[in-house]
């Protein structure tokens, strides 16, 4: 299929598509890396009137670190983000996770704001936001809110962005001495969505597990140092929580067992990681 006709504009700043927004509301749609937009357009699961093209905006590139964060602007691309230098300094957590996300020409041109907009609960991005206490930047004209990433996602590729609002920017927490991170994932084939993903990070006040792939939207939670059978009661009952569902693609058993191993494997090298250093 192809998409429904829709008008086509540029905009090169934040000003100008936050300007387009006000004017259309719901009927207009943010283009940057297009590698999600572009299908669900294919498809007609959307037919905006009007997409806004910001991919050449100069202002919404930088990736920069802004007081103990590391903040992403909306056109920059993941291979931005990936192979920045000191990434596996500042974010350790993603430089163990960009090896997953899809194929290196898909990265290349998708944008880590478009992930997180996209709000895939299968993504690994807005996992490793939410696991690190990541948040987002919303601008609607001149005016900027903050928003947590745990209030961000609201459901199965729904946010709590509003149609007028324009998703600015993400910013990841810089990672801090005496931290460790673990981040482990099973999918069909190499570059497929996550069957099941989690996302670990040890400190000395405890673990913070984050798991995507099995409920509507990446879920986390926060223990203290936990191991042996402790460690497994808590990661069994976090895998019921999530209330897994059986489906085409594999069963509701096989994702909570998919939790309890890769969760222990995960916090495994958070721990190792943190004992290293």
């Amino acid at each position: 299929m192809k998409p429904a006709a829709f008008d086509y504009v540029r905009a090169d700043s934040a000003e100008a598509a936050c300007e387009l927004l006000a004017r259309h509301g719901e009927q207009a749609r943010i283009l940057a890396g297009g590698q999600s937009l572009m299908a669900v357009l294919n498809m007609r699961l959307a037919q905006p009137e009007m997409l806004i093209d910001i991919s050449r905006s100069v202002s919404l590139a930088r990736i920069e670190i802004r007081d103990g964060y590391l903040q992403v602007g909306a056109s920059a691309t993941q291979a931005e983000l990936e192979w920045r230098e000191g990434l596996a300094r500042e974010l350790p957590l993603l430089q163990l996770a960009f090896p997953h996300i899809s194929h290196f020409q898909i990265r290349n041109r998708g944008t880590v704001c478009g992930s997180i907009a996209h709000a895939d609960p299968s993504a690994e991005l807005p996992l490793c936001l939410l696991a690190l206490k990541g948040s987002v930047v919303l601008r609607r004209g001149t005016r900027q809110r903050l928003l947590p990433a745990d209030q961000f996602f609201t459901g199965m590729l729904s946010t709590a962005r509003a149609p007028d609002e324009l998703l600015e920017a993400v910013r990841f927490p810089v990672a801090r001495p005496g931290q460790g991170f673990g981040f482990r994932e099973f999918s069909r084939r190499h570059g497929d969505f996550a069957v099941c993903a989690v996302a670990a990070i040890a400190d000395a006040q405890g673990l913070r597990v984050a798991v995507g792939g099995v409920a509507d939207r990446p879920m986390v939670r926060e223990w203290p140092l936990l191991e042996g059978s402790a460690l497994d009661d808590a990661l069994n009952e976090f895998a019921w929580a999530l209330d897994a569902r059986d489906d085409p693609q594999i069963s509701a058993a096989s994702r909570r067992h998919l939790v309890r191993r890769l969760g222990r494997q995960a916090v495994a090298e958070a721990l190792q990681a943190r004992n290293s250093k």
